[in-house]
């Protein structure tokens, strides 16, 4: 992991925490001036440490000091739920006064059980993801501006199904979804609506890396042979909630390239982690250029996906050209 982005991920972890105290204290003064007798049992529980305390040096007889503790958090206990019902009663939620941290695990620390917590190696993914996607065109593609007029007889009911599919999928994606394999000729939305619902997850706060498949290739290729050894860009794809991979099938066959698709394909379906391929072959054409374990795991594990038509592209360009 890049120390930048480590760096960058802990002060967000941090300014979570930060923000999440400063809430809790803005509304402990605000139910503090609006139901005093809150404040009053809410200070008397903040002495109970205390209270142990005295208890623990003062009283020598273990067994009385075992009891008279276990009644002061009875006591705390008690005074804990009449706090609450008191803030029901005046309309707030019982939970009102609890410090609400962004991660429950961790408390906003970024460290569980001496462990890196999952939401900071969560939020390292994305960032790094981010860094990727900087240059890509993921603004550029929604669902709202594909148009499915350009599709007509036949080809418009088969892309119909395909835009409302990939539409219900992003508005449900989580990182258990569904892979797909979009296929078809070149120029017919797929790379469009596989960065719509790139969009969609994004929105929901997951981490997505998006790129074409012989550039990711090159990557993870020039960290396998440097002299580090590095992974970065490996670990990212292999771990990353979703997964984009156009154009698969442009880039050269060589034997580092065919056993690095067949790992990403294989490792991340047995992570449940989804991918969304998008290439311009057929069934044919898969089955020619991929080994059988490799076609074998597009066509039978992943949703297929065939988008038909004709170039959307070309419509584009020649209905520019008529109006001059």
């Amino acid at each position: 992991m890049k120390s930048e982005i480590f760096e960058k991920a802990q002060i967000i972890i941090q300014n979570r925490r930060r923000n999440a105290v400063t809430e809790s204290e803005r509304r402990t003064d605000e139910i503090n001036n609006k139901i005093p007798q809150i404040k009053v049992i809410n200070d008397t529980i903040f002495n109970t440490g205390q209270e142990a305390v005295k208890i623990i040096f003062s009283e020598k007889n273990k067994d009385v000091q075992q009891k008279k503790i276990e009644q002061l958090k009875r006591d705390n206990l008690e005074a804990q739920a009449f706090s609450r019902q008191l803030l029901v009663n005046n309309g707030y939620p019982a939970d009102y006064l609890d410090i609400h941290y962004t991660c429950t695990k961790c408390n906003d620390t970024g460290y569980y059980d001496n462990n890196m917590c999952e939401c900071f190696t969560r939020l390292c993914g994305k960032l790094e993801a981010d860094e990727i996607n900087r240059h890509s065109q993921l603004e550029l593609s929604s669902f709202d501006t594909f148009d499915l007029s350009y599709y007509s007889g036949s080809d418009y009911f088969n892309m119909k199904r395909c835009f409302e599919y990939l539409k219900q999928y992003a508005e449900n994606f989580t990182p258990r979804s569904n892979s797909l394999l979009i296929f078809g000729n070149t120029g017919l939305g797929k790379t469009h609506l596989s960065l719509a619902v790139a969009n969609k997850a994004l929105e929901k706060g997951y981490s997505v890396v998006y790129d074409s498949a012989i550039n990711i290739l090159k990557e993870m290729e020039k960290e396998h042979f440097s002299r580090e050894h590095t992974s970065e860009m490996s670990d990212l794809v292999m771990e990353t909630d979703l997964l984009i991979l156009d154009d698969l099938g442009t880039e050269h066959t060589t034997q580092f390239y065919s056993s690095t698709i067949y790992n990403i394909i294989n490792t991340r379906l047995n992570r449940k982690k989804p991918t969304i391929i998008s290439t311009n072959l057929d069934y044919k054409g898969i089955c020619g250029r991929y080994e059988a374990r490799v076609a074998s795991r597009l066509t039978t594990m992943y949703v297929n996906m065939n988008f038909v038509g004709s170039d959307v592209r070309l419509q584009k360009k020649d209905a520019k050209t008529s109006r001059y």
